[in-house]
Formats: C-alpha cells, structure tokens, sequence
C-alpha cells in the first residue's frame, strides 16, 4: 500500500521570512512559463529554496525562456528593476549587459562548465542612468530530476567599488610621482596633464588654472580631453565679481567646491566606458601652503556612469589636493632656482666688481707710493714729518696687498687669472721666499727653521702665485704664535713634491677645520697679534695650489700649533699646455714680500708703555697748567693707529696706550680713566667684551666709552651704541673730529656726575622732609595729650570756685580757655600737614547735608568772629545731600572763615551755600585787604601768607590744608580778589558722591 505524499504549495514550501520569500510564495506561477509550483520538478524546488536561504547575491534561471528567480541579496544588485523581474526572462532584465552575459549563460547551459569570472564589467540601468559596474560572477548549470541541464545557477558579488578604488589610487600614485620631481610650473603642469589623459573613466577632461601674480585673473596652464579656447575652457578669466562666467571659480577660490551641470551641449564631450555624453563640470580650489590663497583652480568633468556619492567626491578631493602639491613643489623649485640665479649673478657681479675695483684701486696707490718713496728717498725732512711719511707708505703698501689679493681673487674666480708654469729649483727659490721672512720672526722671539732639500729635478710652478702661498703661510703662522717657532720643510714625497709650514701657535678649533679655507671665513675668537685680515688668504692659498693640479691640508691642535702641507705634483703632464713657460713680466720678489714684511714688523713692535704726566706733551694753548688733565684709554691692535692716536690726542690728555681689550681691562683696573677710547675688532679682548667688562666693574661703570670701528654704516652705529657704548666713531675719522668727540664726551661725564650729585642731594633733602614730617606728626600727637590735661583741669578749676571767685576770675579763664584751644588747632594743623604730606589722609565719607554742615560751622565760629568785632551772615538755602567728611567739611570752613576774619579789618563776612549746575558752591566773602595778582598764585601753597612781610600770625597752612581737603573730595577751591577790596573764596564740591580725581 503506497504513502499518500501530501501537495507541496508555496506556503508550505517557500517558509522563510524575508521579502523574498514572501514574494516567491505570492508570486502567480502558473501564469508563467515554469507553470504553477505544484507542477515544478523537485530540483527546481530544492535549488529555489537553497537560493531564497542564502545571504549571497544568487540567481536562478529555467527553462529555454530563462524565468529567473532570486534571493534578497541579489534584488540589491538589479535595483529599480525589482520586484517586477521575479519570474520574468532574465533578458529583458539585463537587456543592457546582456551582450556580455549570454556567453555566459549559454556556455553553462550547453556545454555543462561552469565559469568564473572577476570583475567583470556590465552596464547596468538600475538607478536611472546608465551605470558603470563590475562584478565577480560564477555561471553553474542546474539539472533537472532526470539529470539534464534545466537552468542555470549564478553567483555574483559586485565588486564596483574597489575596482574603481584600486583604479583611482593608480591615478592620484601618478600625480604623487610627479610632485616628487624637481622641474618648471610649466613642465609640471605639461606633467600633470599627461597623468589625467591615461585615465579617462575618471576624468573625462581636466583644465588647470593658475592665478596671476596680481591676483585679477587665471590662466590655463593645462588641458586634458577639452579644447583650450572654448566657451568652457577660457585661456583666460577675468575675476570680476560681476562676471557670470567667473563666478564658479571665484567660489572655488574662496574654498568651496562647485558643479555645474546640464552641459552636455556645451560640451560636447563623451566618456565613460560607454561613450555617454558628459554633462558635469566640478570645479575645485588649488590649496597653497599653509594659510597662503590657493594657487588657482582645478576643473574636472564627472563621468557620465557614476553618481557622484562619497567616494567620488573623496577621490575628487584627493586629487585636487595632489594636484597643488605638485603645483606648489614646482613652485618652490622656481623660486629656489630664482634665487639661486639671483645669487650666481650677485656673485658674478661680486666677482667683475672686485676684479674692476681692485684695477681702480692700484692707479690712485701707484700715485700714492711712487711720489711718497721719492719724497724718503731724496728730500730731507724733520724726525716728525719723516715718521708720518713713513705711516702712510707703510698703510699704502698694505692697502696694495690687499688689493692685489682681491684683484688674485677674482681673478680665479672669473678664471681670468694669468698663469706660466715654468722649471724651477724651488728648493732654492722657496729658501729665497722663507730668508725674507727671518729678521720680522725672529724679532718677535721665535726660532726659524728652513730645511728644503735638494731635488732631483726642476718643478714646474708659477713664480709669482708660489711666492703668494708661501709668504701667505708663513704672515699666518707669525700672526698666531707668540712663542716656540716656526718651520718651513720642503721634501719629495713619490710622485709629489710637499711643502709643510708648522707652528707651535695658538692652534685651531677642530669644528673650524672644515671651513678653514673657505672665502671670508675667520677663526672667532681666536688668539693673534691683530685682528686685522680680510679672511682671503687661505682661501687664496688653495685655490692658487689647485691651478698647480695640487692640494692644500692642515692638521692643528688647541694649543699645541698647526701644520700647512702643500703638495704640487712633479713633472708637466697635469698643467695646461698653453700655461707652460708662457712669456710674462715677472716683478721682483722683493716688491711682492714687502706689505708682508712691513705688516708683520708692526706686529714685532713691543707693547706701548702708559705714558706719564710728565711725558706727555704740555698742555694745547688755552688750557690751564695747574688744572688737572683728563686721562685717556686708547685700545687698539694696530701699531699705528695706536701712535696716530696718541699723538693726536696727547697735547691736550695723558694717554695710555693698550695692544687689545685685554690690555686695557687689566689698564683701567689698575687706575680707571676718565675716557676709553677702543677698536671693536681685536685680538684676545674686543670692543664689545671690553665694553661689557668695564661696566661690570663698579670703578668704571659710569667711564664714557667711545667705540671706533672700520664698518660705516647707521646699523653698525646703533649696535655699538645698543651695546652700551656713548658715542660711535668709524675710521676714518679726522684728528680735528677725534678731538671734539673725546672732549665732548668728557664734558658730558663731568655733567652727568654733577647731575648724579644733584639728585643724590634731592635725595637728602627729600629724606631730611620726610624725617620733618614723621616728626611733626609724632610731635603733634605727644603735645595733645598734656593739652587735653591742662583743659581738663581749667574746667575743673571753674567748677570748683564759688561764684565770687569764678566771677573774678572769669575773665583769665576764658583767656586761657581761648588760648588752649587755639594751640589744640595748632597741634591738629600740624597732624594734617602730616598726613598729607605722607599721603595718609583718609576720608570718612557718608551722606552728609553740606549746608547744615556749614551751618553749624558758622554758628560755632560766630561769637568768635564777633568777639574780633566782625558780623557774619549766612545765605543757606535747601539741603546739599553729598558723600562728604563731615569733619573735613567743617575744618574747611573754619579755615575760611578764620581767614576772612583775619584780613577783614573788621568789615563784614557774608557766607553763601548754594547748588548751581549740579554742582554745590560754598562762597566766603570779605571786604578787607584783599590779594595781589602775583600772591594769588601762591596763596595755596605750604607756609604762604596772602600779605607777606607782614605779621598776621599763623603757620600759613590753613589754605593748603583747605585745598587738600577739597581736592581729595573731587572738587576745587578757587580765589578772587583784588587789594583793597577783599577776597572771595569759592569752594566747588560734587553733590552725588566722591568724584574720581
């Protein structure tokens, strides 16, 4: 008996949960080829459900008409086009991609082989364009209950966005390849542009621009894809901000990214894989660096089969970015190459200058010298004029070494130089070179040794440039040794003929070695007979050794010495063929060594001994003898100007002479000067170390220094005088100038201490005022204390008489009363002044009725006043509400009244209180003596009296204390009168609160 297989329907077949699922169960079947699912063999059943159970993007087809089915991850894939695709032909479905599909599907379907392929491209339109994707996708047949090919069975996963990841970073590495190479903007952009064509799925076209100089415009530097010249590829535009068509770029300018679509017929471009016509410009800044404005502006199309989500704007930005990095690496390199040109042509120029300078130079000094050695050779003048004579040879013959070593200079570096090689037994011409120098070394002390050997053939050398190394090597090595000696060693080494000059000198720094024989470079610091060079002659050294196809060392220790070593190779094969004995006037080798040899001699001089008082010479005409003379400090390295100095300055100073800034600190510790007088460049000690050590020093802090220096110019200047120096004199500097500075200087000192004595004076005045005051105050508060005891016991003793005895003595009483109180006044006058003066006044401010207060006040003083036979009035109006001292208030009112009283001749007083312009107006009239103009302005002040000369007593304090305590109150106290017809005193006072003063 057979068992009874119940029906499967959709329900009970197709159970899941999803949406397609749900589809697939609701789905009309039998309305399609495959027929209804009752009627569905039961592989298609079991593949459909596996399908629908899958998370991966799966695809079923059946039957010759391909009825398609699919899961959820594959509706994904289709978009728009599901659901309705459920149970269609899977070629209207993906109609557009089906050329590359159907091979596919037919080759699983007839052959049984399954297929795999990567990234394969199709052209879906499932978001309404059409769209540019890739896929990894494995076509399977499927088979039927009988074991034939039914359908086919597809697995996919697209793959879209890393292929276009992996093809984008292909792009932006290009351009990254191009920011890394040195070259033009120009080349850059040439560079760039190349780049771009090579991808064209994503940048359909490109237009590079760059902003001008002044900032008004672009300029096309590149295109890729587009036209230059066409109505969206302008060569050049304008940054009107009027202008439509500059619009986009001024918004990318300013930071934003900005697209323009819908211009396709503008365009008239086509791209994507598909030939689709483009449509979208986007147009992007160029950033510069740092917070610089961007460079220009990058536009680029959109492909037409991409939407432009995240990842494209990312890539978008990414290549504009890398863009401006090369861009602005190019622009970097121009300007890098700019400069350095500039600086090859001011080293050109640098180089013609000296070498036409150094020609002009020796005309003027061959005027200068010729006539000077005629005038020492054959007229006879005084010790005086001879000596002179002799200064200024001997300076012009230094300033022809020097300009004959920048005229060598630039020569070599112009390669103009004149060179003649020739044989020579230069054992015997370099012991002819060394002999010269013996007498200027051995002077100073040192040992000479020459030991050249003889060699075995004649050297080839220029005469003239071996002389210049030579006497160069040995200037240096004398400069730097003070003690030891000095070496000169010649031998044949191989192929190689050595020349070594060693000293047992100061030695060089090992960090100043490599740069020892570099132009203008100065061992700083450094220990030496004068600091004096142009920082030429070692430079000069190598570069005429490298002409002899050799080479130049040195080997040096910090206070051991230093060793030159010369190498020339032997023989003629490494010398130009044209160099070799070529005709050339050779001038005599003693001509060349005497600016060494006179130079070097001034070295040997011994250090100037301090002139004395009585060597100096007598005092100029005009100048006392008994008075005496200001002492002069003069520092300086060179012998000469030492002596140009002192003997200008002698007849009317006592000069002391120093060899460097060491010297003279030793100098002015020993006996400080009235004036130094320093060079800014010297060995050991310069003028600034000089400078800062003698202000150091609390003998010698206030010495005017004067600072002399051979660098003209205002900032040398400030920094001389920045660095504490009083006055900056550059050299040259004529005698009558050097003269009026030191004087000038001198008499500014002697003021400066009369000025110092002054306010040292003030000071103990100051201090001897404020010992005064504290003693007032301190005298005040011990007088009150007995006063208010003597008035304790007046009133006793008028309680205890009867009423006869109080009767007769009433009168004495009422006297002593008067005269106790007005000493009880005195004592709280001097405790203001006090107070006052040391700025211990203190205000104890509350609302106060300042007319009451000056009521009351008039009232307490009126029988007083009358007393002196003066009537009082008082005009007070409404009250005065203000934040006032009361007690304050009162005392300047008792002070005015006590005043008027005073000067009144008895006439009467008349009192007013009032508020006029918001300000309160205390008026105290009287019609006595009245005031002159000239006391007016004094009134005011401590210890003035209105009438001066004559006796009214009092201290003259009760008018300053008034205006004090008016002013502290923020207001003011001011006075009219003329003599003869009285005075009146107006007090102005704030009605709301203390005004700030």
């Amino acid at each position: 008996m057979s068992q009874h297989v119940p029906t499967q329907t959709p329900e009970t077949l197709f159970t899941g949960s999803s949406q397609m699922h749900g589809l697939v169960r609701a789905h009309d079947w039998a309305a399609s080829p495959v027929g209804p699912v009752a009627s569905w063999p039961t592989s298609l059943k079991m593949l459909v459900k596996t399908m629908l159970g899958s998370r991966y993007p799966m695809i079923l087809t059946w039957g010759p008409e391909l009825t398609q089915f699919y899961n959820d991850a594959y509706s994904l894939v289709i978009g728009d086009k599901h659901p309705a695709a459920l149970g269609t032909d899977i070629r209207g479905t993906l109609a557009e991609a089906w050329d590359s599909l159907e091979p596919l599907v037919r080759e699983a379907m007839t052959t049984g082989v399954a297929s795999w392929v990567p990234a394969l491209q199709l052209l879906l339109n499932r978001s309404g364009y059409r769209e540019e994707s890739y896929f990894d996708v494995s076509h399977a047949p499927a088979y039927d209950d009988t074991g034939a090919i039914g359908g086919m069975l597809a697995v996919c996963a697209e793959v879209t966005p890393r292929v276009l990841s992996e093809r984008r970073m292909r792009l932006l590495r290009d351009l990254s390849a191009q920011a890394s190479d040195m070259r033009s903007v120009a080349k850059t952009c040439g560079d760039l542009v190349a780049a771009l064509a090579d991808h064209p799925l994503d940048v359909p076209c490109a237009l590079i621009y760059l902003r001008a100089e002044d900032g008004r415009s672009l300029s096309l530097c590149g295109a890729v894809g587009i036209e230059r010249g066409g109505p969206l590829s302008p060569r050049t535009v304008l940054l009107d901000a009027d202008s439509r068509e500059a619009a986009p770029y001024l918004r990318a300018l300013e930071g934003e990214r900005v697209r323009r679509d819908g211009l396709e017929a503008l365009l008239a471009l086509q791209g994507g894989p598909y030939g689709d016509s483009v449509g979208t410009l986007l147009f992007q800044p160029l950033a510069g660096a740092g917070t610089a404005a961007p460079l220009g502006v990058l536009v680029t199309a959109l492909s037409p089969n991409r939407a432009f989500d995240e990842g494209y704007a990312s890539f978008c930005e990414l290549l504009s970015a890398q863009v401006a990095v090369s861009l602005r690496n190019a622009r970097a390199y121009e300007e890098e190459r700019q400069r350095a040109e500039a600086l090859a042509e001011l080293d050109r120029a640098k180089t013609a200058f000296f070498h036409n300078i150094s020609h002009e130079f020796r005309t003027p000094l061959t005027l200068m010298l010729g006539p000077l050695e005629d005038v020492l050779a054959q007229v006879p003048v005084s010790e005086a004029a001879r000596k002179d004579l002799e200064l200024v040879h001997r300076n012009a013959g230094r300033l022809l070494r020097l300009v004959n070593a920048l005229l060598d200079f630039s020569r070599l570096e112009a390669g103009r130089i004149d060179s003649s090689f020739e044989p020579t037994d230069l054992a015997t011409f370099t012991r002819e070179l060394t002999g010269h120098f013996r007498s200027a070394i051995e002077r100073t002390g040192l040992r000479f040794r020459v030991e050249c050997e003889a060699l075995p053939e004649p050297v080839h050398v220029d005469r003239q440039m071996w002389e210049k190394v030579v006497f160069n090597l040995l200037s240096n090595a004398l400069k730097f040794t003070f003690e030891g000696g000095i070496t000169v060693r010649q031998e044949v080494r191989g192929h190689d003929v050595l020349l070594r000059v060693t000293d047992t000198g100061t030695g060089i720094p090992a960090a100043e070695l490599p740069h020892l024989f570099e132009r203008f470079h100065r061992v700083r610091n450094a220990r030496s007979r004068t600091h004096e060079g142009t920082g030429i002659g070692l430079a000069l050294v190598r570069e005429l050794v490298a002409l002899h196809g050799g080479d130049v060392s040195v080997e040096s220790e910090e206070g051991r010495g230093t060793t030159f070593t010369v190498r020339v190779p032997r023989g003629h094969a490494h010398l130009p063929a044209d160099s070799l004995q070529a005709s050339r006037q050779q001038p005599s080798t003693a001509s060349g060594v005497r600016p060494f040899l006179q130079e070097a001699e001034r070295w040997s001089d011994a250090p100037p001994a301090p002139l004395t008082p009585e060597a100096a010479s007598p005092p100029a005409e005009g100048e006392g003898r008994n008075e005496p003379r200001a002492r002069v400090l003069v520092a300086d390295d060179n012998a000469d100007m030492r002596e140009y100095v002192e003997r200008v300055l002698s007849p009317s100073f006592d000069v002391t002479l120093a060899t460097d800034g060491q010297a003279a600190l030793v100098a002015a510790r020993a006996q400080p000067p009235d004036l130094v007088l320093t060079d800014v460049m010297m060995p050991r000690l310069g003028g600034f170390g000089l400078l800062r050590a003698l202000r150091e020093l609390p003998s010698t802090r206030t010495v005017p220094v004067v600072m002399l220096s051979a660098r003209a110019g205002e900032e040398a200047a400030v920094e001389g005088l920045e660095a504490g120096a009083d006055d900056y004199l550059v050299k040259p500097f004529s005698a009558r100038e050097l003269v009026a500075r030191v004087r000038s200087m001198l008499e500014l000192s002697r003021m400066r201490r009369e000025t110092l004595r002054q306010e040292l004076l003030a000071q103990s005045l100051r201090e001897s005022l404020q010992a005064r005051d504290d003693f007032l105050a301190v005298a005040s508060h011990e007088l009150k204390t007995p006063l208010a005891a003597f008035r304790l016991h007046l009133e006793r003793l008028e309680r205890s008489l009867g009423d006869d005895a109080l009767g007769r003595a009433k009168s004495p009483l009422e006297s002593a009363g008067r005269q106790v109180q007005r000493l009880h006044a005195l004592m709280e006058t001097l405790l203001d002044v006090s107070q006052l003066t040391t700025g211990r006044l203190a205000l104890e401010l509350n609302d106060v009725d300042l007319t009451a207060v000056v009521g009351k006040a008039v009232a307490r003083l009126r029988d007083e006043v009358e007393r002196m036979g003066v009537t009082v009035t008082l005009d007070a109006g409404t009250p005065l509400v203000g934040r006032y001292d009361k007690l304050r208030i009162d005392q300047v009112v008792t002070h005015l009244l006590s005043n008027a009283a005073k000067y009144g001749e008895g006439r009467p007083i008349s009192v007013r209180v009032a508020a006029e312009d918001g300000t309160a107006r205390l008026t105290v009239r009287d019609q006595g003596i009245g005031i002159s103009e000239e006391d007016r302005a004094r009134i005011f002040e401590r210890f003035e009296r209105a009438v001066p000369g004559r006796n009214y007593g009092g201290l003259g304090l009760g008018l300053w204390i008034a205006r004090q305590v008016v002013e502290a109150h923020g207001g003011r106290i001011t006075v009219d009168s003329k003599p003869g017809l009285g005075s009146t005193f107006v007090v102005e006072l704030p009605i709301e609160g203390l005004q700030a003063a």
